[in-house]
């Protein structure tokens, strides 16, 4: 049994009158890639971010690698183990700068002196050369930004990857690419993942476990090969099945 990489535990958020995360636990194991599934506004994304520090939460724990977090206060180590890779790669990405000067960045924050060295090795992994460097990220497609975005989590060799539907902005096309990409770094790296999609597909091809969320809270935590063999004990969890496979493409 692998140690606990990133633990939660009774976790609340709210936002004014609504209670976006009401009592949430989930534990994920080190190396693992951890799937969170649940149709909008079933709280997934708010767990993650409330994970990272992006939300703050009103009770419960959170434990990442031994160490104890609360609230939204995060150290720089923190940042060093977790990284978050956003849905959005217009958004996450400031469009001022040049691919350099976004890699560049988090490598001054962390004090890293061997920058040259380090920007060449993370474009070269994500799959874009030494040529990428210098340009803005309104000269990338939408599967180059998002490559640039995964580097940018990468270039700190962090051990866990928080990823919030990497790929739902993207064509179908490239959208296979940018998780082999994915998948690949996890077993070059033996990085641990946490996933959030709304596509049940997405989630069976990376992951080994996964959380269903409805309304804020955990449905059931199975695994992978059980959803698959349809071993599992919700309704919601089925249902959610039924609908994801109704758009999937053969």
């Amino acid at each position: 049994m692998s140690a606990s990489a990133l633990s939660v535990r009774n976790m609340v958020v709210a936002f004014d009158d609504f209670l976006a995360l009401d009592g949430v636990s989930i534990d994920v194991r080190e190396g693992e890639s951890f799937g969170i599934v649940g149709e909008s506004g079933s709280g997934k994304s708010t767990l993650l971010r409330a994970v990272a520090g992006l939300n703050s939460f009103e009770s419960g724990s959170l434990t990442v690698a031994g160490q104890s977090y609360k609230g939204q206060k995060r150290s720089k180590e923190f940042y060093r183990t977790v990284q978050m890779v956003f849905q959005d790669p217009y958004g996450s990405l400031h469009p001022r700068q040049t691919v350099d000067r976004l890699l560049l960045e988090p490598l001054a924050i962390h004090g890293f002196t061997d920058v040259d060295v380090r920007i060449a090795r993370a474009l070269d992994e994500v799959g874009l050369g030494s040529g990428f460097r210098f340009r803005y990220s309104h000269q990338l497609s939408g599967g180059q930004r998002q490559r640039i975005a995964i580097a940018r989590a990468l270039i700190l060799e962090p051990k866990i990857l928080l990823l919030d539907e990497p790929t739902s902005a993207l064509d179908a096309s490239i959208q296979a690419e940018i998780l082999n990409l994915l998948e690949q770094a996890r077993r070059d790296r033996d990085l641990t993942f946490v996933m959030v999609s709304h596509d049940l597909g997405v989630i069976s091809h990376m992951c080994e476990r996964l959380t269903v969320m409805r309304k804020g809270e955990v449905v059931e935590t199975v695994s992978v090969e059980a959803l698959e063999k349809r071993e599992f004990s919700e309704d919601y969890t089925r249902a959610l099945l039924v609908a994801s496979e109704g758009f999937r493409r053969d």
